[in-house]
């Protein structure tokens, strides 16, 4: 898992080896260890590399593609929940991880934002208020 996201986001970045290790201070074949397997990067190493490939640390070393739509090591900050059926209604369900990530329970009002050009947004109605009023005192 750890040594596959290594190759996926190297070559995604289109890094080689060398560029890898000169970026974390290790010698090429240290990351060649690292990609096979042989070896695990210390802590630091691993922090060094998740900020170079702008994951998260917890990504770099746990995200596992299958169970993600077999999308790879998403940026840090970035998620993706699932996909949901939209009801008869129009109403969905937000998965689970999506609502603890972001402290959604039952009973709480949320507000849905649109941009035709770039989709749809939902955030909790409080939030999306005090926001408001943030703006509407600076003008």
């Amino acid at each position: 898992m750890f040594n596959e996201n290594i190759i996926r986001l190297r070559k995604y970045r289109q890094m080689t080896q060398e560029d890898i290790a000169e970026a974390v201070g290790v010698s090429r074949q240290a990351v060649a260890k690292w990609e096979s397997g042989e070896t695990i990067p210390d802590l630091e190493k691993c922090r060094l590399l998740a900020d170079l490939f702008e994951v998260s640390l917890d990504d770099l070393a746990n995200y596992v593609p299958d169970e993600n739509m077999g999308l790879d090591v998403p940026p840090k900050g970035k998620h993706l929940f699932g996909i949901v059926t939209v009801g008869d209604k129009g109403q969905i369900v937000i998965p689970a991880k999506a609502r603890k990530l972001f402290d959604i329970s039952s009973g709480d009002k949320l507000v849905v934002l649109g941009d035709e050009s770039q989709g749809m947004a939902i955030m909790k109605a409080k939030d999306f208020l005090n926001l408001a009023n943030i703006i509407r005192k600076g003008l």
